[in-house]
């Protein structure tokens, strides 16, 4: 994990640096930068713009959310950002991303809602996806409870959960299909860049 190679740095920073400044500014920031859906202008919202696919990813709840968020990012960013080089993994982050961001704006259009949506915890799923298909058989130890599995398992089991999650409705307020956007954007690159070999 240590030391935390130049790229996953980079974003730690990002996402730091906005958290902080949106924290000062007392939330206009992610006000405006947030992903609003489509069509929640009408209710008084700031509304979507397509730059939000990107910028949402920087901002957060509260300090818990960044701080889970940015512990994910070097646990796995780091070791992934190591085998594939700097500029390959940010692409890959920014497309898990926008693959996310994406998602999440097909589901408020399904489901009429008008709440926007923050967090990098889709560019996050991403990078726990590349972390089990690079080192499956690493040992992931959960923190409650504290039981050490492999990671290909560890993604696999925390991919079924957000996917009951996401369909049944529980614990809302939790962008539980942009996760699992982000999981697909991920491997759709990783198809695609080993269908390019």
């Amino acid at each position: 994990m240590f030391p935390i190679p130049p790229g996953t740095q980079t974003l730690l920073w990002m996402n730091v640096v906005a958290f902080l400044v949106d924290s000062y500014l007392g939330g206009r920031l992610s006000e405006e930068l947030a992903l609003w859906p489509i069509g929640s202008e009408a209710v008084g919202a700031p509304g979507f713009m397509p730059w939000q696919l990107i910028t949402y990813s920087f901002f957060h709840e509260g300090f818990a959310h960044i701080f889970l968020n940015m512990l994910g990012l070097v646990m796995f960013g780091s070791d992934v950002e190591r085998v594939w080089g700097r500029n390959r993994y940010l692409t890959y982050y920014f497309t898990c991303v926008l693959s996310a961001g994406i998602t999440q704006l097909v589901f408020t259009w399904a489901t009429g809602s008008v709440y926007p949506t923050v967090g990098a915890s889709g560019g996050i799923f991403g990078l726990l996806l590349a972390f089990a298909l690079l080192f499956p058989r690493r040992t992931v130890m959960l923190i409650l409870p504290p039981i050490p599995m492999p990671a290909w398992l560890f993604v696999t089991i925390y991919g079924l959960i957000e996917l009951f999650q996401g369909v049944s409705g529980t614990q809302s307020g939790i962008a539980h299909f942009a996760h699992l956007g982000g999981m697909l954007g991920g491997w759709l690159m990783i198809r695609y860049g080993r269908a390019r070999r």
